[in-house]
């Protein structure tokens, strides 16, 4: 689950990402289910995005990813924010020591790159432990429906003045696999060259059903089920509607 040199240019690929979205929907079912919380755990925080929105508004944020350069560009820039963030570098399958949270959410489909389902009750089970009683957990993943339909064997490329990328998706041998391959050109200082690196991406999706029996087992009740940023839960509880599914649980 390391970005490496992918943190480099993570922000400018994430430039027109729907963080507004995401803060609004975090927003809504804070006031929906947890008006007064205070602390918030945000895994998988990458280059701090979202974990500095919420601090803004007066939280006490604890942010963690397993990426050295994501949590170095999340410090430098919660420090021009003026706000102040513990930042931690962990794998959110061995969480150690985090505890006592209001509220956790984990967004950007960081939950699709816990490919295994024994880690994934891991992820699952940490979070369980990590929130205080009647805590809410926010995440989101894509869907089976989105991987089939929109991005297995799809190709995608991007070019700007000084960064172009080309993006294979490629189908892995097991249900809701996909390896993404990245092939990154950034400009040089000199803005003479061009260096090129590679990155591959795994990630694996589950059928709403799986997710739920797995946030189950460990002691997470399934409040609702969104898809694409709605703020009006699906009617039905096992929807596969929608390119990213959120879901809401408390402990």
């Amino acid at each position: 689950m390391a970005y490496s040199k992918l943190a480099y240019v993570y922000d400018v690929l994430m430039e027109d990402a729907p963080y507004d979205d995401w803060q609004a929907f975090v927003y809504e079912i804070m006031r929906k289910h947890c008006p007064h919380a205070v602390r918030l755990l945000d895994l998988g925080c990458g280059t701090g995005e979202m974990s500095i929105r919420l601090a803004k508004n007066g939280m006490d944020v604890t942010g963690v990813d397993f990426s050295e350069d994501m949590l170095s560009y999340a410090q430098s820039a919660m420090k021009e924010a003026g706000v102040q963030i513990d930042y931690i570098k962990q794998d959110i399958r061995k969480l150690d020591g985090l505890a006592g949270f209001d509220l956790i959410i984990s967004l950007c489909d960081v939950i699709n790159y816990v490919t295994d389902t024994v880690d994934l009750q891991k992820v699952f089970q940490n979070v369980s432990n990590a929130l205080n009683p009647g805590g809410i957990f926010i995440f989101d993943v894509h869907s089976l429906n989105h991987f089939e339909k929109n991005m297995v064997n799809q190709t995608f490329a991007e070019i700007y003045d000084d960064i172009s990328y080309v993006w294979f998706c490629e189908e892995g041998d097991r249900d809701g696999e996909l390896f993404h391959d990245l092939t990154f050109f950034i400009q040089n200082e000199e803005g003479a060259l061009y260096e090129r690196f590679d990155e591959t991406h795994h990630q694996r999706t589950f059928s709403v059903a799986a997710y739920r029996q797995f946030l189950e087992q460990s002691g997470l009740n399934v409040l609702d089920i969104y898809a694409d940023f709605s703020i009006i839960p699906s009617k039905d509880p096992e929807a596969e509607a929608g390119n990213r599914i959120f879901f809401v649980c408390q402990k």
